[in-house]
């Protein structure tokens, strides 16, 4: 699978484009800041983005959803628990001091698992809310086989958890998703944040000083 991520200023968030070599199909998960970079990727690598993919609709994960809209026509999908957020993006960048246009509508929103497709890739739908309502964690991986890679949203980082002090956040729910949901998926699965570098579940089962004893 092509994967290819990219962070900028001020958040240093983490947008991720994933494509299939044979098809050159492929999804866009949270363009924010970053969201050029990404594209021009696209146009480069010649792919066909056929769905933008939201892990949750914090202000920083979607500040560069109506430019890739825009630019690729391409459905926008978000889990309707966040929807108050996503629709209240213009007044979340007020909040912090920062200049959010408002997004272009959602197009479709998550119903269960899925799977969504991209060339021989599926992406599975798993809902870990905690650090907002409407959080998901995408799992990625060839279609017929259990996916390993894991875009977490802010979840679960390397070495710490998504804070829990915004609209809609509850630390004990954060907890459940990450014991029940994202640890579920094994050792060896691969886990890539919304911010910072990847890491494993194994490594952050065994070291994240947020997660022990759970």
């Amino acid at each position: 699978m092509l994967l290819k991520v990219r962070a900028v200023e001020p958040f240093f968030k983490n947008g991720f484009l994933l494509g299939c070599e044979e098809t050159r199909e492929a999804v866009l998960i949270d363009p924010g800041d970053e969201v050029e970079e990404l594209l021009e990727i696209v146009q480069r690598q010649r792919l066909s983005v056929g769905a933008i993919l939201l892990t949750h609709a914090h202000m920083d994960h979607i500040s560069g959803v109506g430019r890739a809209k825009s630019a690729l026509g391409a459905p926008i999908w978000l889990h309707p628990d966040d929807h108050f957020l996503y629709k209240a993006a213009v007044q979340q960048g007020m909040a912090f001091g920062f200049r959010v246009d408002p997004p272009p509508p959602v197009d479709r929103f998550y119903e269960g698992e899925g799977p969504l497709t991209f060339g021989n890739y599926d992406v599975r739908v798993h809902h870990t809310p905690g650090h907002c309502p409407g959080g998901v964690c995408l799992q990625a991986g060839v279609r017929g086989t259990k996916g390993r890679q894991l875009f977490v949203g802010d979840t679960l980082f390397a070495g710490s958890i998504g804070r829990t002090d915004l609209p809609g956040g509850d630390y004990d729910t954060l907890m459940r998703s990450i014991k029940n949901v994202l640890f579920g998926f094994g050792d060896d699965a691969v886990v890539y944040p919304g911010h910072g570098p990847a890491t494993t579940i194994g490594e952050e089962r065994r070291t994240n000083p947020f997660l022990t004893g759970l």
